[in-house]
């Protein structure tokens, strides 16, 4: 369809047309995720999608929605460099709010739900193109899309103790992972950011969060990138804990654990 048809239909506060099948229009606004267009991408299809999962239009259908976002993420999978990452992006955030969703209500079994989060992480962990802005096709941001995607799913109370553990784990390998670029302050924001997410649930142990931390603060073996990254991401995280609402119950003791493995990153604080 024409761009005007849904410019149309934005200008109409995004109600449901009643001219076409919902299966044409959801399959229509897929294909638009991946649009290099981001007046296509990001001022339509995605807040369409967005909008009509949270009025409830896809209830009965969030299951087959979220299975093809879960599809997208493996759109030319491994490529940098080309535009495929738009369509693995944005799948991504819509796949978010299908987890948002159900997060609400309860719409689809919980295996459905741990099944998203094994497709999420298994893409995120397999993501090669981390550009944040592409010169005149708009945001990328593949990492920090992600980074939500995890936050969001961290609240879902499909998931316990191990599958919450296993969130740290994938933020600790990406964040560790031999990259070209190194991370735009937003996305280490948002990898903090789904990091507190799971802390907040207070259901990982201590001694677990503690170990984690160690993990990621011990980067003498890592290329200059991700230990650029993972001091990013450190700061980041303190940032948050110290100054976020909503502090986890853990918040006191890992403070401590943050400045004293920040401290042996930066020598330099040390001194005067």
């Amino acid at each position: 369809m024409s761009g005007s048809y849904w410019e149309a239909v934005r200008s109409q506060g995004l109600g449901v047309p009643s001219d076409r099948p919902l299966v044409e229009l959801t399959t229509e606004l897929t294909r638009m995720l991946g649009d290099a267009d981001p007046d296509i991408r990001d001022a339509i299809a995605y807040p369409t999608l967005s909008t009509w999962i949270a009025r409830g239009v896809y209830d009965e259908l969030l299951s087959g929605l979220g299975d093809g976002m879960a599809a997208g993420l493996i759109a030319g999978l491994g490529e940098t460099g080309t535009d495929s990452v738009f369509r693995r992006s944005f799948s991504a955030l819509v796949l978010r709010e299908c987890i948002a969703r159900d997060n609400e209500r309860p719409l689809v079994p919980g295996g459905k739900v741990l099944e998203w989060g094994d497709r999420l992480a298994t893409w995120l962990l397999r993501e090669q193109d981390l550009r944040s802005v592409v010169p005149g096709k708009g945001p990328a941001q593949a990492l920090a899309h992600g980074a939500d995607a995890l936050a969001t799913l961290a609240l879902s109370p499909h998931l316990a103790t191990p599958e919450l553990t296993v969130l740290l784990d994938v933020v600790a390998d990406r964040v560790l992972a031999s990259v070209a670029l190194a991370y735009a302050q937003h996305d280490a924001d948002q990898l903090a950011r789904a990091t507190i997410a799971v802390l907040r649930r207070n259901a990982v142990p201590f001694s677990v969060v503690e170990t984690w931390v160690a993990r990621v603060g011990a980067t003498d073996r890592v290329p200059a990138i991700a230990r650029d990254n993972a001091e990013s991401f450190l700061r980041a995280l303190y940032l948050q804990l110290a100054l976020g609402p909503q502090p986890p119950a853990v918040r006191a003791d890992l403070l401590l654990v943050m400045v004293d493995v920040l401290r042996r990153r930066n020598p330099d604080l040390r001194k005067g």
